[in-house]
């Protein structure tokens, strides 16, 4: 059986494994099935430290670069950049980042707000914006530089066998991968952790997310805008230039009414709702409608097999704490695994995938449940409770040491952290 390191090995440029298709079976490990944000973060942090990794998707990774598969963007918190820097990713995307120094948070035309400075923590920025174009293709250079990730992109994963004894992984083409570990990257509608009898636990929230990229006629100064408007949250969310992306909830035929319309009568629509204080506005490139939802996986693991990001949990985008904690799961998962690894132990034992599910279903839990509190309170617009809102909103403003707290939180920087998220090498 051929392993994964087997030297004369060629890769493209996103690290594909041209392997010698005579060659039937190898023997990785740790196989990701999903090589989107979180399963590419995962393979690069395990590859680095010296774990076998089998990297299996069905898309091309050429296609997972190009604006027209996702025009959204990301915020990236700044536990999330101190991981992938520590892992040597974020040189590959520093230079498409946005740091986002300021937060406003406000309600419609109410004159209270919430403003989070990041002078008030004197250590960095709040965090980053990144079109998730340019951070998957940092990543996937990335993983072009870890000789222990083999990239298998397209190819069809058509079957994956688990035991006590390993995984064993059926590509189309008649290739076999052999490991020890399996992880589930594969996504909200997940057909790896459909085929373990996995159940997840979700609503969706009759809301449709509109997200496009503007451009503006005033510098954004690097401030995050998130307004709530009564459809919903409208986030306005500084890009490199002057640009930003704008992710607009509505509820589901409102925003199907939206996308048909033409782009004068669209551009109409959203400087309604932006207002003036960015100069003239209008959306730059194609528009992408998602409908939003909730959902938890009932266990984030089964035997020799570990959920991460969306394969595990999905939530509303209100917060833009999504791919963050997808991030989180990868510091959690890759400490615990690599740590198993260098005592010796299974890798893929029960015990040591105890201890990530012990690890991260609370803080899952806890933000799949504010996020999913948040778009209900600020969802609707009853006097009374817009009011109670607008206080709430000053209160916090006004209360130095409870903004701190909320800050920190935003940056994903509170609680019992992984390496990766301190910025510390696995």
């Amino acid at each position: 059986m051929e392993r994964l390191d087997t030297p004369g090995r060629e890769r493209n440029v996103y690290g594909m494994a041209n392997i010698n298709r005579q060659k039937t079976q190898l023997e990785a490990d740790v196989i990701i099935v999903g090589s989107g944000m979180v399963g590419a973060t995962l393979a690069v942090a395990l590859g680095g430290a010296g774990l076998r990794v089998a990297l299996v998707d069905r898309l091309d990774p050429a296609e997972m670069t190009d604006m027209p598969f996702d025009g959204r963007a990301s915020a990236i918190a700044y536990a999330s950049y101190r991981a992938l820097n520590a892992i040597g990713a974020w040189a590959h995307m520093a230079d498409e980042a946005e740091p986002i120094l300021d937060i406003r948070v406000s309600e419609g035309s109410s004159p209270l707000f919430l403003h989070y400075d990041h002078r008030d923590l004197g250590d960095g920025p709040l965090g980053y914006m990144l079109e998730n174009r340019h951070l998957r293709r940092g990543l996937f250079d990335a993983i072009a530089e870890v000789s222990d990730v083999s990239l298998f992109a397209p190819a069809e994963l058509e079957g994956l066998e688990r035991s006590d004894s390993g995984v064993i992984a059926r590509l189309n083409g008649g290739l076999t991968v052999r490991g020890r570990l399996a992880v589930a990257a594969d996504g909200r509608m997940s057909p790896v952790r459909e085929a373990a009898g996995i159940r997840t636990q979700g609503w969706s929230y009759a809301q449709s997310g509109i997200v496009c990229t503007i451009v503006h006629e005033r510098p954004h100064r690097g401030v995050a805008h998130e307004r709530f408007l009564p459809a919903g949250p409208f986030a306005i969310l500084p890009l490199t230039g002057n640009r930003a992306s704008l992710v607009w909830t509505e509820p589901s035929a409102m925003a199907d009414r939206l996308m048909s319309l033409e782009e004068t009568a669209f551009n109409n629509e959203m400087r309604k709702r932006i207002g003036g204080f960015l100069g003239d506005t209008e959306a730059a490139g194609p528009r992408w409608c998602y409908p939003l939802s909730l959902h938890n996986a009932e266990s984030y693991t089964a035997e020799k097999l570990a959920l991460v990001g969306d394969a595990a949990h999905g939530m509303h985008p209100i917060a833009g704490q999504g791919l963050n904690l997808g991030f989180r799961d990868v510091a959690a998962l890759a400490e615990v695994v690599i740590d198993a690894a260098r005592l010796g132990l299974d890798i893929g034992s029960a015990e040591v995938l105890a201890r990530y599910e012990k690890w991260r279903r609370f803080d899952s839990l806890t933000l799949l449940a504010v996020t999913d509190g948040l778009n209900r309170l600020f969802s609707n617009d009853v006097g009374a409770v817009r009011a109670v809102r607008d206080l709430g909103l000053a209160a916090v403003n006004c209360t130095p040491p409870l903004k701190r707290f909320f800050m920190r939180h935003a940056r994903g920087t509170v609680g019992k952290l992984p390496r990766m998220l301190h910025g510390a090498a696995l």
